[in-house]
């Protein structure tokens, strides 16, 4: 750690010999009406605290260019007959020319609150007619400078209210997003309008966690959480819409980064193609295979992600995007230098993982004459290759406990129009997407069992089938929204349904119809009360439809879409364009929620763990609630100081077979989360983060079936008569930045220490169940001092310790050219 410190001092003070010049960043882009998406022409930007103030407007495209020094700065824009916007914590340097395209909305007429002769906007709110309440966002610079977020988007994203990033995983290992007790498979991911179904590196199949994010934060501008109150356009939505916006390259000349920190080496590029064409382009790959192998742990992870955007405007009315994005992964297992004990018990109770995926997409939108329309086609690929084998035998077919080859495809084409007539605003469209899946699973997971004198102690049990599996999938929506009583009251509601030809009542269009209504009521200029009630409907995953028995039967095809209704309500406090508070209270009723046949559990209590869950057979008779409350405070960049807080209450219960609530694995009861950043003078930044969350549930072990089972399968076995009966200690962890940026000519140099868990608080994790290694750690102990029985009834059980409470501390730097 010392070592460290002095590295990052000596990398620091470095520049400092170098020669320096006052060179100018650049801030470009393009702005938009919000409705038509045309370009609005001479509307003025200014860049705030510059002196004399710094300002320009836009050409008759739309198009504005302004320069100044380096450094933090909040950006103004405003038109007459429009509503003022400012962009907060807008960084400019002199490596790269920084890209900020905006929309204005036409100013609302509001008695006392707000005119369009003044041009003020006195209120900080993100939210939208449809979407009043439960919608939070964060921009590009809160995203990239994120103390212990490691350039991860599915770690920055952690800090909002109702997420809780570390539920299930605990110990703040993955990336599980949780939101307001909902299961990590009720979330669903838009980037620029695409849905994409995977967004983590090692991503467990049928639910969406994994520990490290696969999307380039460089490239993101801001990012939108919609924890209620969906949009009717989104479907498969139970529990959050993030929706992810990409920032179009550079129009000025070619640019790019690199970054290299403790884990990886990233690079991006973007510029011009031509006068009409911008692109995006990255690549990453990690390096933990190498640190690992370093500090003698004998996993060996190793991946690989792209990204790229191009984007093409044929007039000011029409423009095309395209997007990629792609991962590579493999996670392996070595013999490690220095054996112990958990090291052995890692080797033998993960799975080889060797996975692919890819988003590709188009999206089209064109400027109707009071409306947009969207077309979006794209097509995305999830491969899932699993092998695991008993007693560390690797590539031992008669010690094979597990194979898997799973292929997920889908084909999608959503196209959707916005209009505006007299104050009404109606949205309408279809989505349609052919579905192809692949699955051949061989799975022991449970070996037949003798004693010494042969008798058996236990059956075995296997799972073995081949899917080929293609279906259609289609659904269509509405809704309308308009503002009464002088703009004070907005009122939107609308429905959607989704349908599909493999499920046995899947095109009954009547039992997905899912309606629904949100209202908001300006008190005054700083006060709103929102509410909100909405049925969404979800498809079960993939892993479960394409299940079969031994015959070759769908045994899931009975399965019915998983329905969740909310209700919420809410207040919003906005004392100046900067400032933010809200309140919510919500409660959600789940049904038709599938649950195992062999277990007995809701598979909302799965998904926190690598490989994948669904393989087996199921019933639609679960239910669940999740209800709470949460607070949030959003303080944009004021006096070189930004904030963010949250606190979360939340209960989350799920029913079995036996119809009785359980806590769920997401029943964490108390999340917080707060983020602080301050910019120093001479370009240095400091920001800290903190998160707690209280205790996850988690299932005790059965100690007969554990000991007979623990040889073969490396894990112990769970009690599922006794779910989630017990808790682990709560989950704290403080993290740390520095930055520290040098702007010389046409390059700029960004050195940045991180450190998470900086004061070392432990990380409780769920308790891991092992036989008693020698001394030597060259076998099991025994009670007796002969060889270990088959049965283990000769093995000396314990739990290993797993609350690892250490600072992984990362130096690194962003070079801008």
């Amino acid at each position: 750690m010392l070592k460290q410190l002095l590295l990052f001092n000596f990398l620091f003070s470095l520049p400092l010999l170098l020669w320096s010049q006052n060179e100018s960043g650049i801030l470009r882009g393009t702005i938009r009406d919000a409705k038509t998406q045309e370009p609005i022409p001479f509307a003025i930007v200014q860049i705030l605290g510059t002196e004399p103030l710094v300002g320009t407007t836009s050409d008759i495209d739309g198009n504005y260019r302004v320069a100044t020094k380096p450094g933090t700065y909040n950006i103004k824009f405003s038109m007459v007959g429009y509503t003022l916007l400012v962009k907060y914590n807008i960084v400019l340097t002199s490596g790269n020319v920084n890209e900020v395209s905006v929309v204005l909305s036409e100013a609302e007429i509001i008695t006392d609150v707000v005119t369009c002769t003044d041009n003020k906007q006195k209120r900080a709110s993100v939210a939208k007619i449809e979407t009043p309440l439960s919608i939070q966002s964060l921009g590009a610079e809160e995203i990239k400078s994120n103390p212990g977020g490691n350039f991860d988007i599915s770690r920055v994203i952690q800090v909002l209210p109702g997420v809780g990033g570390t539920a299930g995983s605990v110990g703040g290992f993955r990336n599980d997003i949780v939101i307001r007790g909902g299961a990590p498979n009720e979330n669903v991911y838009y980037l620029d309008g695409i849905e994409i179904p995977v967004i983590n590196h090692f991503s467990t199949q049928g639910s969406a966690g994994g520990p490290v994010g696969i999307l380039n934060v460089s490239f993101i501008e801001d990012v939108t959480l919609s924890s209620s109150a969906f949009e009717a356009k989104y479907d498969n939505a139970l529990a959050s819409v993030f929706q992810f916006k990409q920032k179009e390259g550079s129009k000025e000349r070619i640019q790019g980064n690199v970054r290299l920190s403790g884990t990886e080496l990233a690079v991006t590029t973007e510029g011009p193609i031509n006068k009409k064409t911008t692109f995006l382009a990255s690549a990453r790959r990690s390096y933990l295979q190498l640190l690992f192998e370093l500090i003698g742990l004998p996993i060996r992870p190793n991946y690989w992600d792209f990204q790229t955007k191009v984007t093409h405007r044929f007039t000011n009315k029409t423009s095309i995007s395209v997007i990629g994005v792609g991962a590579i992964d493999e996670f392996a297992f070595a013999e490690p230098k220095n054996p112990s004990a958990d090291a052995e018990y890692i080797a033998r109770s993960q799975p080889f993982i060797e996975q692919w995926n890819y988003t590709a997409g188009v999206s089209l939108k064109h400027s109707l004459k009071n409306g947009v329309l969207n077309v979006a086609l794209s097509r995305n690929s999830f491969q899932n290759n699993l092998d695991r084998f008993e007693d560390k035998r690797f590539n031992d077919e008669s010690a094979r406990l597990l194979r898997g080859r799973s292929n997920e495809t889908e084909n999608k084409l959503r196209a959707d129009i916005t209009q505006f007539f007299g104050g009404w605003k109606v949205s309408y469209g279809i989505v349609t997407q052919q579905v192809n899946i692949t699955n051949s699973l061989f799975n022991k997971f449970r070996k037949p069992i003798t004693d010494s004198n042969g008798v058996q102690l236990q059956p075995g049990a296997t799972i073995n089938f081949n899917t080929d599996l293609s279906m259609v999938r289609y659904g269509a929506f509405g809704q309308v929204g308009k503002s009464f009583l002088n703009n004070r009251l907005s009122v939107s509601a609308g429905l959607r349904t989704d349908m599909n030809n493999f499920t046995n009542s899947g095109n009954n269009a009547g039992k997905t119809l899912s309606p629904r209504v949100s209202a908001s009521y300006l008190l005054n200029d700083k006060w709103t009360v929102s509410g909100s009630v909405g049925t969404y409907y979800k498809l079960p995953i993939y892993t479960a439809l394409s299940f079969k028995d031994s015959s070759g039967n769908y045994l899931n095809k009975s399965a019915e879409y998983i329905r969740s209704t909310h209700y919420v309500a809410g207040l919003e406090y906005s004392p100046a364009l900067s400032t933010r508070f809200t309140l919510e209270g919500f409660y959600k009723v789940y049904g038709n929620y599938p649950v195992s046949v062999r277990d007995g559990i809701s598979l909302a209590n799965q998904g926190g763990d690598f490989g994948a869950i669904g393989n087996e057979a199921l019933i639609s008779n679960g239910k669940g609630r999740t209800y709470g409350f949460e607070f949030y405070f959003q303080q944009k960049l004021v006096k070189n100081l930004f904030a963010v807080f949250s606190y979360t209450f939340v209960r989350s219960e799920f029913s079995g077979l036996d119809g009785k609530y359980v806590a769920s694995a997401w029943d964490n009861r108390h999340l917080i989360s707060a983020l602080f950043g301050y910019k120093l003078k001479r370009n240095w930044e400091l920001g800290l983060k903190y998160r707690f969350a209280g205790g996850a549930p988690f299932t005790p072990f059965d100690e007969t079936a554990s000991r007979l089972n623990y040889l073969s399968t490396g894990t112990g076995v769970l009690n599922f008569s006794q779910l989630n009966s017990q808790r682990l200690a709560s989950f704290n962890q403080l993290d740390i930045r520095v930055d520290k940026k040098y702007n010389f000519k046409r390059v700029t140099l960004d050195l940045f220490l991180d450190i998470q868990n900086v004061v070392a608080f432990a990380a409780p994790s769920f308790p891991r169940y092992a036989f008693k290694r020698t001394d030597d750690n060259s076998g099991f102990a025994t009670t007796d001092g002969n060889a270990i029985q088959a049965d283990g009834s000769n093995a000396i059980p314990v739990i290993l310790p797993n609350d690892p409470g250490r600072p992984l501390p990362t130096i690194g730097f962003i070079l801008e050219f």
